[in-house]
């Protein structure tokens, strides 16, 4: 039996112009190190936070509860909860783009820890902090022992990265994304089913989406069509399969890009192919899929069904 996403999935198809939804706050939310100077020309600390996402300041000493405060949280915060070394925050909502709210944390010994509460940031280095581990003595076993943590955890990061791009090379389904995203589609074993197009005030998408033997292909053309002075490139800013839309159920798959970024007047093409294994539930049965593409901004620039019959025999 095949597993159907809900129907106004399939009723969104193809299309999400520029008002659509942004990315989830999990898709990169982290624990990091956070070394507080108490030089006058040190910038004040930035905690990033993402609505109905619990973020965690944790302190080397106690905190006074009463001597904390989060300036302007009414309507926008859930009060804080402060106890024993930790501060958590929680937004009601996502913080607007230019929100920027103080919060000054005060040690038991009367020390004052001021920071600034900003939304998560949609460029590419962007994230959500989950937990900020938070150090006035740099020399400390601890204070040392979390930058450890996070300086093993990226080389980690980076050595799954490396290993990733060494497994692509010689993948046949990268292969074929190129070959896709070069115009060369007729050198592929896929055939394509549908095709869609969209306009809007700045961007014109065409979304072709391909059956293949064993495989399901998706094409996407995109051409920046503002000619403003104030015309802005559109970037790339991710993209995933995912099961219902959510990060918790994303697949694998291969993507490639003609160019990241598209200037106004500029075209650009991403081809994303999908094996029968990301089709195939833990049952052995056939579910459809999700394509969603990310611009810059963070926002939901193109979403596609992409169903199971696709796959052929």
């Amino acid at each position: 039996m095949r597993v159907l996403l809900p129907l106004w999935t399939s009723l969104l198809a193809v299309f999400v112009s520029a008002v659509a939804l942004a990315r989830g706050p999990y898709d990169k939310g982290v624990i990091r190190t956070e070394k507080i100077s108490d030089h006058p020309a040190h910038p004040t600390s930035t905690v990033y936070v993402s609505g109905q996402v619990a973020t965690v300041l944790r302190f080397e000493r106690d905190i006074a509860p009463a001597k904390t405060q989060l300036l302007g949280w009414e309507g926008r915060f859930e009060p804080l909860l402060v106890g024993s070394k930790m501060v958590v925050i929680m937004p009601i909502r996502d913080l607007s783009r230019d929100e920027a709210v103080p919060l000054l944390v005060t040690l038991v010994d009367g020390t004052e820890i001021p920071f600034i509460v900003k939304p998560q940031s949609f460029e590419e280095w962007g994230w959500t902090d989950h937990q900020v581990n938070v150090f006035m003595d740099h020399e400390s076993y601890n204070a040392v022992l979390s930058e450890l943590y996070d300086t093993l955890k990226k080389e980690r990061a980076l050595k799954e990265e490396n290993q990733r791009f060494k497994k692509e090379e010689n993948s046949i389904d990268h292969a074929y994304a190129t070959l896709l995203a070069n115009g060369q589609a007729k050198k592929t074993p896929f055939r394509r089913e549908k095709s869609w197009r969209s306009k809007n005030e700045d961007m014109d998408i065409l979304v072709e989406i391909f059956s293949g033997p064993e495989k399901a292909a998706v094409l996407v053309h995109l051409s920046n069509t503002y000619y403003g002075d104030s015309g802005e490139p559109w970037k790339f800013d991710g993209a995933y399969v995912t099961r219902d839309y959510t990060s918790f159920t994303t697949r694998p798959f291969a993507l490639r890009l003609e160019r990241s970024t598209i200037a106004p007047g500029q075209s650009g093409k991403i081809a994303v192919v999908v094996d029968k294994s990301a089709f195939e539930t833990k049952d052995g049965d056939m579910t459809d899929l999700a394509l969603q593409i990310f611009r810059g901004d963070g926002l939901l620039q193109v979403a596609v069904t992409l169903e199971a019959s696709l796959i052929r025999h």
